[in-house]
């Protein structure tokens, strides 16, 4: 919702972890500044700043997004999550069991984006997975590790009771 609009700022709301958020944004602010400059959430990383890298992925109504391309005011009336909302969640647990991480910069992207692809495709290939695994950039490993952390909250998720 955008709640006033004065000269070069405006107010919106944020539906971000299940929260609503005040913001006070600039009509160029990206969605990536103002989730860590105005609400405080700095685990979506800012990296390359052009939609390379993935450090900076969030969800966007359950889909995977570089919030460092989004716009704030694109964002407002939309479910926003954050790895700071993925806080225990099964695919952040595999990450950990796996040891499908290094100096941790591109992690929060990995776990979001692996979230996205478990939750949207339970049934996911070795295909799908490094086709999804193919927008986020790490340094630091080879992405074996983060592979099996992908197919290991994969089964997990076949494993567990249906909730319909």
């Amino acid at each position: 919702m955008i709640i006033s609009t004065e000269k070069s700022k405006t107010i919106i709301q944020l539906h971000v972890n299940g929260q609503t958020h005040d913001a006070v944004i600039r009509s160029a602010d990206t969605l990536l500044h103002t989730l860590r400059e105005q609400l405080g959430l700095t685990g979506a990383k800012q990296a390359c700043e052009n939609g390379d890298c993935g450090a900076c992925t969030v969800l966007v109504n359950g889909n995977p997004m570089h919030s460092c391309l989004s716009l704030s005011i694109e964002t407002v009336n939309e479910s926003i999550t954050t790895i700071e909302g993925l806080l225990n969640s099964p695919v952040q647990k595999a990450f950990v069991e796996k040891w499908a991480i290094q100096c941790g910069y591109c992690t929060p992207g990995f776990i979001v984006n692996a979230h996205a692809l478990v939750e949207n495709h339970p049934d996911a290939d070795d295909e799908m997975i490094d086709e999804w695994l193919r927008s986020n950039l790490c340094r630091c490993t080879g992405y074996q590790e983060i592979k099996e952390a992908v197919k290991a909250a994969l089964l997990e998720k076949k494993n567990l009771p249906s909730t319909s």
